[in-house]
């Protein structure tokens, strides 16, 4: 290696050796992620055939469902295995796993970010509750997501008569993150991205293992200008930066100082995100009844999200502590692509340090996505339809939380619905039952919630359940909805039936 540090983004796709595991920082649509040297890198493989049989290791999912951030590692050859918790953002990758290509072991976010640090630390792996009776659970898929994967990357053990799960330590030999700024020293900051991300854990990982952190910039600059404070990877951890001018702050966007946190905006005159689909904006509205000033909140990706615009729209964020996994606390969260940030935030935190706060037991309420959903009150969200999805942090914040609000479509592929003259009227049925006996995967476990005395609730377009001591319980019914034609025809077992409700007229303005 050259004794400058500071190199082009070839040059440092060209340090990663043949069988490295290789850790990445990034989120969703492009936040914190080193994009050049995944392109260097790219073009290097489709090149030369190198670097070959990598394991990439990431928390958080990256890419653009196309060809950008994880897609850019999608080739057989190039990659051996994945580690990772989210799949969405990469549908080569998933194919790859679907067709059994490459190896694939599916994380909590929180854990591979909780194991990285781990390593870091020479410590003997991980050792959490995280994951208890889901899919990573060793007496279910161990992780698990192919027949081709074998290895057993988790033990469960028993300590002061607590069932614990031990997530194996491995070497971390390279780590390529992002930041904006570098001064000529090598101290990295990241104070105009949208969020920290694991930038720290990743070089900590990789510099303790004795391998080498690759890390872009937007720009370098002189020694002192970067605030001591505004440091997240010290230079002498750092083994080489690649000046990348023309980086963004998401795919396509420019740098926006208020989703970093350096200006606030006047939101005044911002319009509220509302979502436009039917089905989704009384799912929306219906769950923002469950909102509650002065206890903290967290909100999944995807249905959830839409929570943000009634919010915006009802202007009662100031009212309320809001959080998502990516560290951002509060503000006009951002959704869709861009989850995770926020313009206005009120702290922006490593999600590292966010995990440690879900993991023991810091939400009171968390809206999150919910695929399928059986009649024990599993939840389903990382594996449909054979397609590796994975939970990100679905994990550990559905199992701490206090009251967990899921939220989805009652049924799904072609379902139409219509709202009038006071009614919810069914135009078409969907194909898809999302309502089963047994979901695919467990990614929230009934039974492990019944065990710790979680509220839960399931709500839909057409109707809201409970969790009750031996199943789904129905509390509430969409205005013109008939259970025994619209409810129980088109689910795949039979609810416990109480006292129902009508959903509030409010739900459907």
């Amino acid at each position: 290696m050259s004794n400058t540090k500071f190199m082009s983004a070839a040059e440092a796709a060209g340090l990663i050796k043949d069988g490295d595991t290789v850790a990445i920082s990034g989120n969703g649509a492009g936040m914190i992620a080193a994009e050049d040297i995944f392109t260097a890198l790219e073009k290097r493989f489709l090149e030369t055939g190198h670097p070959r049989d990598l394991t990439l290791v990431h928390s958080l999912g990256l890419g653009d469902r196309e060809s950008l951030g994880t897609n850019r590692f999608a080739y057989e050859g190039l990659v051996r295995k994945v580690i990772a918790a989210h799949f969405t953002w990469s549908p080569r990758m998933q194919q790859l796993v679907r067709e059994e290509k490459i190896e694939a072991y599916c994380f909590p976010a929180g854990v591979i970010q909780h194991l990285l640090r781990e390593i870091g630390a020479g410590r003997p792996g991980l050792f959490t509750h995280s994951g208890l009776g889901a899919f990573v659970d060793p007496r279910q898929q161990g992780g698990r997501c192919n027949a081709r994967s074998k290895e057993t990357l988790v033990e469960l053990m028993n300590i002061d008569g607590r069932e614990i799960l031990r997530y194996k330590p491995f070497k971390v030999d390279v780590a390529i993150v992002c930041g904006t700024y570098a001064d000529s020293r090598c101290n990295i900051s990241s104070e105009e991205e949208a969020i920290d991300g694991d930038i720290n854990t990743m070089a900590l990982a990789a510099h303790n293992s004795g391998g080498i952190v690759l890390t872009q910039v937007r720009q370098i600059v002189e020694p002192g200008s970067i605030h001591p404070r505004n440091v997240r990877i010290p230079g002498i951890m750092v083994n080489a930066v690649v000046e990348s001018p023309g980086q963004q702050q998401f795919y396509g966007r420019d740098y926006d100082i208020t989703v970093s946190g350096g200006r606030r905006a006047h939101l005044g005159s911002v319009k509220a995100d509302i979502p436009a689909k039917l089905e989704r904006r009384i799912i929306a509205r219906r769950a923002a009844l469950e909102l509650k000033s002065n206890v903290s909140l967290n909100f999944g990706f995807g249905i959830p999200g839409g929570i943000f615009g009634v919010i915006a729209e009802q202007n009662i964020g100031d009212q309320l502590w809001m959080s998502v996994e990516q560290g951002v606390h509060n503000g006009r969260m951002l959704d869709d692509a861009l989850f995770g940030a926020a313009r206005n935030a009120d702290a922006i935190l490593p999600s590292i340090e966010q995990f440690d706060y879900y993991s023991g037991g810091g939400i009171d309420i968390a809206f999150l996505g919910m695929g399928e959903a059986d009649a024990q009150g599993n939840v389903n969200v990382s594996h449909l339809g054979g397609n590796l999805i994975g939970p990100g942090g679905f994990i550990e914040i559905a199992q701490n939380a206090k009251k967990v609000v899921f939220c989805g479509t009652f049924d799904a592929a072609g379902t139409r619905i219509e709202y009038r003259d006071g009614k919810l009227n069914i135009i078409q049925a969907g194909k898809v039952k999302k309502f089963v006996d047994h979901v695919e995967r467990i990614t929230f476990s009934g039974d492990f919630a019944r065990r710790q005395n979680q509220e839960v609730l399931y709500i839909t377009e057409r109707a809201v359940f409970k969790l009750a001591s031996d199943g789904l319980e129905l509390i509430e019914v969409a205005p013109g909805i008939d259970i025994e034609k619209d409810i129980i025809p088109y689910m795949s077992f039979h609810p416990h039936i109480g006292p129902v409700k009508p959903m509030p007229s409010e739900v459907f303005k």
